[in-house]
């Protein structure tokens, strides 16, 4: 064999390797079926999505993940599959999903026309708004108490960020890398306030006692300044997949479940409302 036959065959076999190495979108309903599944969350945010030291996963997002995959396991007559969980930051979580690297993603994953052109979304399964996490004796209690000069902090290059920037040019907007920072400001009086949703403030308040409260932000005609809509993300274009896991969370709202594992993960600091419209997506559409 010569010396350039050798070098074919070896570039061949190395393009072989790569393509088997190429790995495509998961399906959930097969994975659990097969036993084992692979779930997308945050590790870094309390009461929603956290890795605790010993390595266990808590948070709403997480019992919402657990939710659907027993759900769908149990309809469909098929052992409780051993569940993997993969950080899944928010930069990341479409590529996760197009790769395969994860099943879905329940991550505080807000569902938006952007998103929806590369993933597709179960859901939304809760409704949340921007909202303010203050020191209990700020004397914050809404907008109209956001003074010139006041430091509010949230997260670079986040959507509430940009959202105090446009809206609020007389306040000092403080960018810090991470929420738990923020936080840690206002508990240590750098900052007057951290914004962002309310669900993910209600996290940190739970994590400080009695030290903060939650602040909805609301306009003058009393409609809440933002709307953020959570979601499950998904591969897209499986259509089986998103209906079974619609039909989990109807489930998991109609049984009383998901009023439950808000009571034990974000507390009463803030008030989800009622059930949303569970696949009804046209809040998303292109204008």
């Amino acid at each position: 064999m010569t010396a350039a036959v050798l070098g074919l065959l070896v570039l061949a076999g190395a393009g072989g390797l790569t393509a088997c190495a190429t790995a495509g979108p998961r399906s959930l309903l097969d994975d659990i079926r097969d036993g084992h599944v692979v779930l997308g969350t945050k590790f870094d945010q309390p009461g929603l999505g956290q890795r605790t030291p010993d390595k266990t996963f808590t948070g709403l997002d997480t019992e919402v993940s657990r939710y659907v995959v027993d759900f769908i396991a149990d309809r469909n007559g098929w052992a409780r599959p051993e569940l993997t969980w993969r950080e899944t930051p928010s930069a990341q979580r479409e590529t996760l999903i197009k790769n395969g690297e994860v099943d879905m993603i329940a991550a505080t994953y807000s569902i938006n026309a952007g998103r929806l052109k590369a993933v597709d979304f179960a859901g939304p399964y809760l409704v949340t708004h921007q909202a303010l996490l203050v020191r209990r004796d700020s004397g914050i209690r809404g907008l109209a108490d956001i003074r010139p000069g006041m430091r509010l902090c949230s997260v670079s290059g986040s959507t509430p960020a940009q959202k105090v920037k446009d809206a609020l040019p007389q306040v000092q907007l403080q960018e810090f890398d991470t929420y738990a920072a923020c936080a840690e400001g206002v508990h240590q009086g750098v900052v007057d306030a951290l914004t962002t949703d309310a669900t993910i403030l209600a996290g940190f308040a739970a994590g400080y006692g009695d030290e903060f409260s939650v602040v909805q932000l609301t306009k003058d005609d009393g409609t809440f300044w933002t709307n953020e809509r959570y979601g499950i993300g998904l591969p897209k274009g499986d259509d089986r997949v998103r209906t079974a896991v619609n039909e989990a969370l109807e489930d998991m709202h109609d049984s009383g479940a998901f009023a439950g594992m808000v009571r034990r993960n974000l507390g009463t600091a803030v008030d989800l409302g009622g059930k949303p419209a569970i696949g009804d997506l046209s809040f998303a559409a292109p204008k």
